[in-house]
């Protein structure tokens, strides 16, 4: 089975990669761009045998920092 999860920052904290992203766009002529927040995107193959509370158990212990950042998982 294929996943794709996607890790966000939380609202609220900063986000100085997503600045700067901002930044530059402005500076290369980009207007309208109101805000940038850049996150993750991890794409994985796991058995079909897994199940979600694996799936939710190798998101929490490694692939976000659940402090600081949201996931999603999709299955693709």
């Amino acid at each position: 089975m294929k996943l794709r999860i996607f890790v966000t920052l939380k609202p609220g904290v900063l986000d100085p990669q997503g600045r700067a992203i901002h930044h530059a766009l402005g500076g290369l002529g980009f207007a309208g761009v109101e805000d940038v927040r850049a996150g993750k995107l991890i794409e994985m193959e796991v058995a079909d045998a897994t199940d979600d509370a694996q799936i939710d158990a190798m998101c929490r212990q490694l692939l976000a920092n659940t402090v600081i950042e949201n996931y999603r998982v999709e299955r693709a």
